[in-house]
């Protein structure tokens, strides 16, 4: 899809919220068989941020999406449409997204969830520039949130160690000015659907007391498959994103993936041939936020400078599904 249409589309803000907790390496210890040493060389994590009691996904969505919606000038009222990616939601209904435009005052804004794995940013950041590029809405709150803790097995030492909370939030707006959207792509490959699940408590494993003591209702990853299959396909998508876009890999300024593991950032950029010092990464300090995580990335390398006004940036994200997607900004 080359997404070239009617309205153009301006990112107008960014936003972020993490929990206060954080959880170090050397607290893991404490937990489950491992070292930091062993977490840090495998994936590049050092810390997270973790929930606490009482604390909602849709919490997050909310202080982020406020935060994005004063760093862009927007008044709650403005809004036309929120979507909240997300894979862990306070419950299966009512969805995040209507309770953010509750808690935030949101009152003429429609409201919903997508749930496409980590690759929930993105998708939903693509369908927020689609419905503004064919007039449906002028602002769009798109927000990216997890609280992945609460379903995650902390005896298991394969998962724990990987993920952590928080939620990122960005403002979409049409604009008279030039297009923000260079290009944008969203793919899932099903043959690949059991390599990232979470299996238990709805239609094919309902609640019961056997799937409580298989741990069903836990996150379930075949993290070396993920691994192969995301340095396999992911490096040929990206640039065929490039191409849609009359780029080339080395036009774009910063490359924003999700942040799931430091070796994958890296084996991508090589096959990429693009240097790292492009890639703008923070899991150290968040882990894997999964849907949140391009978000977080995006707001940082904002307010931290590293991507400044002009410059291209390339957005993807791949997750359970196994579903990718890419987005190119103009900022």
């Amino acid at each position: 899809m080359n997404v070239r249409l009617c309205n153009p589309v301006k990112l107008l803000g960014t936003g972020m919220y993490v929990p206060e907790k954080v959880v170090t390496n050397e607290d893991l210890e404490k937990i489950v068989e491992t070292t930091d040493e062993w977490i840090t060389e495998r994936t590049g994590i050092k810390e997270r941020h973790i929930v606490s009691d009482g604390e909602m996904t849709s919490d997050l969505a909310a202080k982020a999406g406020i935060r994005a919606l004063e760093n862009a000038g927007v008044l709650p009222g403005d809004i036309d449409m929120i979507i909240v990616g997300t894979n862990s939601p306070d419950m299966l209904f009512p969805g995040v997204g209507p309770i953010v435009q509750g808690k935030i005052g949101a009152t003429k804004a429609g409201a919903f969830d997508v749930q496409a794995g980590c690759t929930g940013c993105v998708y939903a950041l693509v369908l927020a520039a689609a419905g503004i590029r064919a007039g449906l809405w002028k602002k769009v709150l798109v927000i990216g949130a997890e609280s992945l803790s609460r379903v995650v097995d902390w005896k298991d030492r394969n998962t724990c160690v990987l993920f952590g909370d928080g939620a990122g939030a960005a403002v979409l707006g049409a604009s008279g000015e030039e297009d923000s959207v260079l290009a944008a792509e969203l793919h899932a490959d099903g043959e690949a659907s059991d390599f990232i699940e979470l299996p238990g408590g709805l239609a094919a494993n309902p609640a019961s007391v056997a799937t409580l003591e298989k741990g069903l209702h836990f996150v379930k990853m075949k993290g070396n498959e993920v691994f192969k299959y995301v340095n396999k396909v992911i490096p040929r998508f990206l640039k065929d994103i490039c191409g849609q876009a009359g780029l080339q890999t080395e036009d774009i300024d910063s490359w924003i993936f999700h942040q799931a593991n430091h070796r994958i950032i890296e084996g991508v950029m090589k096959r990429l041939d693009v240097p790292m010092e492009k890639a703008i990464v923070n899991l150290q300090r968040y882990g894997n936020t999964s849907a949140a995580s391009v978000f977080l990335a995006l707001h940082e390398g904002l307010e931290e400078g590293r991507i400044s006004r002009g410059d291209k940036v390339m957005m993807v994200s791949f997750g359970a599904g196994m579903t990718y997607g890419a987005i190119i900004l103009r900022i």
